[in-house]
């Protein structure tokens, strides 16, 4: 049934892709979702890579916002899907193309050694404004401190030159302009969009599931 490879942001966990996963293991797809926080860009994609290499067949791989920057470093891929996520080209960060929305910086708390974290309340509202409360707030119990430099990160390849990709840009985002996501999303092969805000694997999974399955019967067979 295939393999998916589920890529989250900074300040999230494999966890936030819980549901995601389970309703895709059901119909027999082989799921994984890897821990980035390896502290750089480089050392995210390494550790992103190395999922893929340990594969049987090439999977395909969804990014989620700075997920996006990752996926752009890998190799053997099936198909990419950046879901409110970044494409970056040569020489670019999701810093240099002023990725985070004015909302999203002022949720941002200061932490010791130059790491930051989300204030709860502001996070629920710019993540997660649109799912329903008690998902909200699971959502927001999972984020994590975030080491500093990620986001400057440039990759070193561009996957989305040589990989068929679809973009999903999530026309309710307050964390990530909808207008960048769309100028993002013509890079790609293929654009869909959804009245969603910046984190529909937690308040609207089955959107995902949907796509992902869809992704997944229209692949090319394994030799």
């Amino acid at each position: 049934m295939g393999a998916v490879v589920l890529v989250h942001g900074l300040y999230h966990r494999p966890e936030h892709f819980d549901v995601v996963a389970e309703r895709l293991r059901t119909a027999g797809t082989e799921v994984v979702v890897p821990e980035l926080h390896r502290g750089s860009l480089p050392a995210d994609t390494a550790a992103v890579q190395a999922v893929i290499d340990a594969l049987p067949e090439s999977p395909i791989v969804l990014g989620h916002s700075y997920g996006g920057s990752v996926i752009t470093g890998v190799r053997g891929v099936e198909h990419l899907v950046h879901l409110a996520a970044f494409v970056l080209d040569t020489d670019e960060s999701a810093a240099s193309l002023g990725g985070m929305s004015p909302q999203l910086r002022d949720a941002i708390i200061p932490e010791p050694y130059g790491s930051t974290s989300l204030h709860p309340g502001r996070a629920v509202d710019t993540l997660y404004g649109d799912c329903p409360e008690p998902l909200a707030a699971r959502a927001v119990g999972l984020l994590r401190p975030q080491a500093p430099g990620c986001g400057r990160g440039v990759p070193q390849r561009h996957s989305w030159k040589r990989t068929s990709a679809t973009y999903v840009v999530c026309a309710q985002d307050r964390a990530i302009d909808p207008g960048l996501q769309r100028r993002m999303a013509s890079r790609c092969t293929d654009v869909r969009e959804w009245q969603t805000g910046h984190s529909p694997f937690a308040g609207q999974p089955d959107l995902i599931v949907e796509l992902l399955r869809e992704l997944l019967a229209a692949r090319t067979p394994p030799m």
